[in-house]
């Protein structure tokens, strides 16, 4: 009976290890992203741009704006580069505005 007990504890820890995923994290990082930087794909009317970003603009009320938006078109959970539905130029006119 205690086998048993085991033999279904060991089955449900090597299931579960198995369904978490793998730490990747750095391994999938594209080279052009420098550590305190993510990318960003402002996308909007079929046209696209990627930016890479400083984290300082996480602080940034345009730019969180932008965060708000993509939230509630996109949600949560987005892979890879993080999608913000805006036009590039306005984008890039926050980023430069950050830059004055």
């Amino acid at each position: 009976m205690l086998r048993s007990f085991v033999g279904k504890i060991e089955k449900g820890v090597s299931l579960f290890a198995h369904r978490r995923p793998p730490l990747r994290y750095f391994s999938e990082v594209p080279d052009d992203v420098r550590e305190g930087y993510f990318a960003v794909l402002a996308t909007k009317d079929g046209e696209s741009k990627r930016f890479i970003v400083g984290l300082h603009y996480l602080t940034d009320p345009a730019f969180l704006g932008l965060l708000d938006q993509a939230q509630e078109e996109f949600g949560f959970r987005q892979q890879g580069a993080l999608a913000i539905p805006c036009q590039p130029q306005e984008l890039r006119k926050i980023l430069d505005g950050r830059k004055a």
